[in-house]
């Protein structure tokens, strides 16, 4: 047998009648980081995979592509068996590893997510610029016709257009105690009016961009929160959940003519922390009382959000 393809020797199958791919994920990545998988070795088929963990070759092709995304596997959507990528290494971007910026870390988790039959992503945040970006390599893939999951939904809370921001605000007089906010008028404060732009716009491009699928049962749904979210939190499948807080730093925007300081957040580069269903009583704990926060929020005190309203 060409050790290429060779399975780790002495491995029975397990005596489960079936395991989740995400099972077969965490034993195929903890060879990997072991050094057991070396960099540059092709993993054994599909079928041998399957046949070792007990489980269907579609289970197999999923917890592949997770790896893929998490960057230890390529060539998986290829004819031949996947390759050890690498650099195999790096930082996990799942749960279990360090915090990373947000644009590192969300976008392999929700392309992950997307391997799903039915895809559930709700997030809380301020504009949604970063589910945006992360959600741009699942629907490359599925137009490339290398995922087709059956049903998507996505609900996202973001502020509401009347809220009085924390942030962004303009940097006004301390002594005020109206607060950062120099502007008592919403509709002549031009960096609400900015925020409000930038939200509008994420909510319209990710409308369309998921709605733009080939087949796929879609529901978008949005609504408005009455205050400033203090930090990010997104969840995945109901089972994953990643939370940022919003940190606020002076900076300085040009809006128009204007230089203006203000009080802002780069949620992009907020450390994004990774908790899971089952990886320890802690994280299901938090993925459990998150879903419970996001529903109520959801059902209670939040509002349809418009565009213009």
């Amino acid at each position: 047998m060409d050790p290429e393809y060779a399975p780790v020797q002495g491995r029975k199958r397990p005596q489960r009648s079936q395991r989740t791919h995400r099972e077969v994920a965490d034993e195929l990545r903890a060879r990997i980081r072991s050094g057991e998988l070396r960099p540059g070795q092709r993993m054994p088929t599909q079928a041998k995979l399957a046949d070792e963990f007990g489980v269907e070759r579609a289970a197999v092709r999923q917890a592949l592509r997770i790896l893929q995304s998490e960057q230890l596997l390529t060539n998986v959507a290829k004819g031949a068996p996947a390759t050890v990528a690498g650099r195999p290494g790096g930082a996990p971007t799942g749960p279990g590893g360090p915090p990373q910026p947000t644009t590192a870390a969300l976008a392999p988790r929700i392309a992950a997510a997307f391997e799903a039959e039915h895809v559930e992503i709700d997030a809380v945040c301020l504009t949604a610029t970063s589910l945006t970006l992360a959600i741009g390599e699942p629907l490359r893939r599925i137009h490339a016709g290398r995922m087709k999951p059956a049903k998507v939904d996505v609900r996202v809370l973001l502020p509401g257009r009347n809220v009085d921001l924390a942030f962004p605000v303009a940097v006004g007089d301390p002594d005020d105690d109206r607060g950062g906010n120099r502007h008592d008028d919403r509709g002549d404060d031009p960096v609400h009016e900015r925020w409000l732009s930038m939200r509008n716009a994420q909510r319209q491009v990710l409308r369309h961009n998921l709605r733009a699928t080939h087949g796929i049962d879609v529901r978008v749904s949005f609504r408005a929160l009455p205050f400033t979210p203090p930090m990010k939190l997104y969840l995945l499948n109901g089972v994953e959940a990643f939370f940022a807080y919003y940190t606020p730093s002076r900076s300085e925007a040009q809006i128009g003519q204007e230089n203006i300081r203000t009080y802002d957040v780069q949620g992009t580069r907020s450390a994004l922390f990774a908790f899971e269903q089952g990886a320890g009583t802690r994280d299901s704990a938090f993925v459990t009382q998150s879903r419970l926060w996001f529903d109520a929020l959801w059902e209670t005190i939040s509002s349809e959000l418009r565009l213009t309203g």
